[in-house]
């Protein structure tokens, strides 16, 4: 079995701004828009060296598909939570798809995969999240942080660390939507991601039937 979060370590931010790498895909599983073999190859037709289908609150993606045979995608998923008054998305990368106790955080409705008002009264806990995906062999990231409704980001990320932490999402577009909700700088989530140690990671968060 290949050790995805060695993998992820290796990649750098030339990898992600240069679409070799992208960690943040959603498909037909959550609320996106693409099928995950037509995305699949796309990104092999444009040259990518892997890819991660992160879709909200489910593993179905991998665990329906044979999609996991294809040497360049990464497992993943993105849950939405809440620590104490922010609502984040946490990824779980390189995670075991069948493991049990991450399964049990998973969706049991399509529309807690897809629906926005129903996902955000999401009662999953980061600390119970992080300890799930590590043993399910993952590594835990925090999703466009730039995005939090932390006054604190600093401190948020620090106490996420506490609660075993693994990573931070730093390259990422800020467009559309997440371009106007943006409360802090990729260059200030940056120096938090070094102060504390953590990985780096990247990703378009697609939702749309093509890569751009």
């Amino acid at each position: 079995m290949k050790n995805y979060v060695e993998i992820i370590k290796t990649f750098t931010q030339e990898d992600f701004e240069n679409n070799l790498v992208n960690l943040h895909i959603h498909t037909t599983f959550s609320d996106g828009k693409g099928d995950i073999n037509l995305l699949t190859n796309q990104a092999k037709e444009k040259g990518y060296k892997y890819i991660a289908f992160c879709d909200h609150n489910t593993l179905d993606a991998y665990r329906k598909t044979d999609i996991l045979q294809e040497s360049m995608v990464i497992p993943g998923v993105e849950f939405d939570c809440w620590c104490g008054y922010v609502f984040l998305h946490l990824l779980g990368y390189g995670i075991d798809t069948n493991n049990e106790e991450l399964l049990s955080y998973c969706a049991k409705t399509k529309r807690e995969t897809e629906a926005d008002w129903v996902r955000i009264f999401a009662k999953r806990h980061p600390k119970d999240l992080i300890k799930a995906i590590h043993n399910a062999g993952g590594i835990a990231v925090l999703a466009h942080p730039c995005c939090c409704w932390a006054l604190n980001l600093d401190g948020f990320i620090k106490k996420l660390k506490g609660y075993g932490l693994d990573g931070v999402e730093v390259y990422y577009p800020y467009d559309r939507h997440r371009g106007i909700i943006k409360f802090h700088s990729r260059h200030s989530v940056s120096g938090i991601a070094d102060k504390y140690g953590l990985i780096k990671t990247g990703g378009t968060d697609l939702h749309c039937s093509c890569f751009n």
